[in-house]
Formats: C-alpha cells, structure tokens, sequence
C-alpha cells in the first residue's frame, strides 16, 4: 500500500510538471512570436502601400502639370517671357519627376524585401503550427498515459485498502498523513 501510495505521489508530480506541457507551452510562446512579428511585418508593408500610393499620386500631379504647360507650349499662343517660365518650369517637373520615381522604387523595394521576410515568415509559422499539433498530441497522449496509471494504481490501492480491517486502514491513514 505505502509503494502504491508513493508511485501515486509520482504520478501526481510528474502531472503536474509534465515535460511535454512545457514544450507545449514553448512552441505556443514561440509561435505567438512569430505571428506577432507577421503582423508587425504586414503594418509595415501596408506602410509602404500608402507611400506607394502617395508618390503615384504626385508623381501623376506631376505628369498632368507637364502635360498642361506642354499643351501650351505647343498651342504657341505664350509670349517669349512666358515660353522661357515654362521651359523652366518643364524642366524643374522633369527633375521633380525623375526624383518621385527614384523615391518610389526605393520604397517598392523595400517593400519587396519585406513581402520576402512576410513569406519566411509565414512559412515558420506553417512549420511551428505543425511542431504545436505534434507537441498538443505528445501531451495528449501523455495525460493520457498519466490517466490510466492513475486509475490501475487508485484500483489496487481501493483494493488493498478493502482487504485491510478498518482498524489497520485508519492507522495506516494516520501514519501516512
């Protein structure tokens, strides 16, 4: 009965600190990481969208401006100090132009960087979601084996603790507390 008692005492103990619940707990820590960097990943691209956007926007200013005064330039109907403000002007949007579009294909490619990273790391959360299903299951089966333990050692002790006179049983209750 005392070696019952004490194998139930380690079952108890090894339930309660259970190895593959820690690992569980690990790879939910681990995994929870990951999509927090995802998320943070995907803030960050949608950043780069709305720069994306915002220079395609002046960049199209830009483009509608160049085309006005080369409407008027080509309709002839300016003065030679108006054609030399527009010349002038043609060229600052061309530089202007040239400058947006360096920018916003800088700002694609970081965006592409990031969209790299976002694919990497959608990939570990796809490998760390597959490590949780195997270490839930590793814990499953092993509160599962816990289970069984304890019930094949609280029957025997039941049936121990019945083939004992109740007198014997109480003191050995005693004792054991």
């Amino acid at each position: 009965l005392a070696e019952l008692d004490a194998g139930l005492n380690r079952i108890e103990h090894r339930a309660k600190n259970l190895a593959e619940q820690q690992h569980l707990e690990e790879v939910q820590g681990t995994l929870q990481e990951a999509n927090d960097k995802l998320a943070a990943l995907q803030l960050a691209i949608d950043g780069f969208d709305d720069e994306v956007a915002k220079f395609e926007t002046e960049i199209d200013g830009v483009r509608q401006r160049e085309d006005r005064d080369r409407r008027l330039l080509a309709d002839g109907s300016v003065d030679a100090k108006q054609l030399t403000e527009l010349q002038h002007e043609l060229q600052t949007l061309e530089r202007r132009q040239a400058a947006l579009e360096d920018a916003l294909l800088e700002v694609m490619e970081r965006r592409e960087e990031l969209q790299r990273d976002q694919g990497a790391a959608l990939a570990r959360i796809d490998e760390l979601q597959s490590a949780l299903g195997d270490a839930q299951k590793a814990c499953d089966d092993a509160r599962a084996e816990i289970d069984q333990q304890r019930h094949q050692s609280v029957s025997r002790r039941d049936e121990l603790i019945s083939g004992l006179a109740p007198d014997l049983a109480a003191l050995y209750e005693r004792q054991r507390e």
